[in-house]
């Protein structure tokens, strides 16, 4: 049936105009703005946006507070960075200056050990020839008092040959005449 009123109407030319509500004289769009208008003036009454105002204040402090707190915060991270890498240069540098001393000193050990050594060998050379010479001299000593020791035999066993007490008697007294 709802279906026939809306042919209904449509067939006898259009929309029949609908009494908007009413009452004390406003309709309804006036309702609303007067509506509006009371609750805008209770909140101006109440002071709803000082308070609004005041508590977005507030928290633009707490994160004012929040950002200084945060700039604070940076400047001492780049204060202890900045601390941090003159450190690490200095420690560089000490480990630098370590490294060369260390080079340094392996190199007068070398030059010690190289000093040394040639030392060493310049004694024992040394040492090995005084060895040398007093083998050789005791050995010349040895054959000397050999060669005495042959020459002494020989001669004993010659002049036992060749002398007899009448050619002793003589070469006594010939020494004795060249002796006056």
């Amino acid at each position: 049936m709802a279906e026939e009123t809306h042919a209904s109407t449509q067939a006898e030319g259009g929309a029949a105009a609908h009494a908007a509500p009413a009452a004390l004289g406003m309709d309804a769009t006036m309702w609303v703005a007067l509506a509006m208008i009371i609750v805008i003036g209770i909140a101006l009454w109440q002071r709803v946006p000082a308070m609004i105002a005041a508590a977005l204040d507030k928290k633009i402090a707490g994160i004012r507070e929040q950002l200084d707190a945060a700039e604070s915060l940076r400047k001492e991270a780049e204060a202890l960075k900045a601390e941090y890498q003159k450190k690490a240069k200095a420690a560089a540098k000490d480990a630098e200056a370590m490294k060369a001393a260390a080079a340094e000193e392996a190199k007068q050990i070398v030059a010690k050990a190289k000093a040394d050594a040639s030392a060493l060998i310049a004694r024992r050379t040394k040492t090995a020839e005084d060895k040398i010479a007093a083998a050789e001299r005791a050995a010349v000593a040895e054959v000397r008092v050999r060669a005495a020791s042959v020459a002494a035999t020989a001669a004993a066993q010659l002049i036992a040959k060749g002398h007899d007490g009448k050619a002793d008697k003589a070469l006594v007294d010939q020494t004795i005449t060249t002796l006056n």
